[in-house]
């Protein structure tokens, strides 16, 4: 996170509630805090928007706001009152970390963390709870609440029955989502902690779901339709996938025609981006972020147990509109015709290293043209096929003709 970025996230906020900013001022304050203070960007953050809210007379923006404030519309960065239910709870991986879980109202439903050091009560599923001053930030792209030191929690007494919102898979973001969906595949599991693994799908499109082994979770049956209430959406690689482990799910006796939410588009591949070729994952369980360099993983820290991977980021332009494409490592490797263990050793033998595979990926692929198709997120269509466009005379020719040429 920069400080251009949350200059922009302050100044989105508060033109949303008709005030006009100045987005050079807002950022000048947030580098004297950061900057000159010591003070960290979530904090400096809290702070120029709670007094900005203050001099321009402004309420439920942000800041230290008592507010109750329904879930759907928190966003990251704010200080926020929320009242819910407690709709799942998860075991601590850390013992920095109290409690996580799902918490829902009527609106929606966010995970939240209880830091160890907060020395909060411990809340209890299927009770409601109001939690005052409690910090939103972000995690794996969605909004995440935090409960800190200063944050209150009271339990309610009031037992209100909650009905998720069924979201269609097309329309699904990273955090917390319900769907009713059908098994259309039941994968053989890539590690012994998974219990299941497969796709689902509804009528706008397919996902993929995960279960990992736990105490009371079942196997979910090929065919069988089933209404499944808060599960976590994350975001691996661009794709999103759905864990069920933190949902409740209940077979339906209905049926569904699942459709399909793929793109098609022919086009020439007009850019090849930085970090494509070879690069380095991290090998934590559940993370597989890019690392730097120097093996840094932005959430784990220094990995020299990394692992390599092939991947192409680039531009592909059909003449009227250019979209950004990822295309994973069995497609790069067929269309450069490079393995993955020819890449590494070329690497490691090589004075530019991983450089080397960028230029050799670059020079293999750039200016020519393919047909690609995949599923689109976040305006970047994730490639499941690629195909390269032959050269046709044919249309060459009748090109000329309507343009009025001939052929050289």
């Amino acid at each position: 996170m920069n400080l251009s970025e949350v200059t922009e996230r302050i100044s989105r906020k508060l033109e949303a509630k008709g005030a006009q900013p100045d987005r050079q001022k807002i950022e000048s304050r947030l580098r004297r805090l950061v900057e000159e203070f010591g003070v960290n960007i979530t904090e400096a953050e809290r702070t120029v928007t709670s007094d900005l809210a203050r001099e321009y007379n402004l309420t439920g923006v942000g800041g230290s706001s008592t507010e109750l404030r329904p879930i759907n519309e928190i966003v990251p960065g704010e200080w926020v009152t929320i009242e819910g239910k407690i709709v799942s709870l998860t075991p601590s991986l850390s013992p920095s970390i109290a409690q996580s879980g799902i918490i829902a109202d009527s609106s929606g439903a966010i995970r939240f963390v209880t830091w160890t050091r907060a020395n909060a009560p411990a809340m209890e599923y299927g009770h409601w709870y109001r939690i005052e001053s409690a910090v939103v930030d972000e995690y794996k792209g969605s909004p995440n609440l935090k409960i800190h030191s200063g944050t209150t929690i009271s339990q309610m007494e009031k037992d209100i029955p909650l009905l998720p919102s069924i979201t269609p898979t097309a329309e699904l973001k990273p955090g917390v989502g319900s769907v009713r969906a059908k098994v259309i595949q039941d994968w053989e599991v890539s590690h012994e902690r998974m219990l299941q693994t497969g796709l689902l799908g509804d009528e706008s499109g397919t996902i993929k779901f995960v279960i990992w082994k736990d105490e009371g979770k079942e196997k979910l049956e090929l065919d069988t339709v089933y209404n499944i209430f808060y599960a976590t959406v994350d975001e691996y690689n661009g794709r999103l996938s759905l864990s069920l482990n933190t949902a409740m799910y209940i077979a339906d006796e209905g049926d569904i025609v699942v459709g399909r939410n793929e793109t098609e588009i022919q086009g020439a591949l007009v850019h090849v981006a930085p970090g494509s070729g070879l690069i380095k994952r991290c090998p934590v369980e559940g993370c597989n972020r890019t690392l730097s360099r120097q093996n840094y993983c932005p959430v784990h820290e220094i990995q020299p147990n990394f692992r390599y991977d092939l991947r192409l980021k680039g531009v592909l332009d059909d003449g009227e509109r250019a979209r950004n494409i990822l295309m994973q490592r069995d497609l790069v490797e067929k269309l450069v015709g490079i393995t993955l263990d020819e890449a590494i050793g070329i690497a490691e033998s090589n004075p530019l290293g991983m450089d080397e595979i960028f230029y050799r990926v670059r020079n293999a692929v750039l200016g020519r043209y393919y047909t690609c198709s995949g599923g689109e997120f976040a305006g970047r269509l994730l490639v499941d096929s690629c195909i390269p466009v032959t050269f046709k005379p044919e249309e060459l020719a009748a090109l000329l003709n309507r343009a009025g040429g001939e052929a050289a």
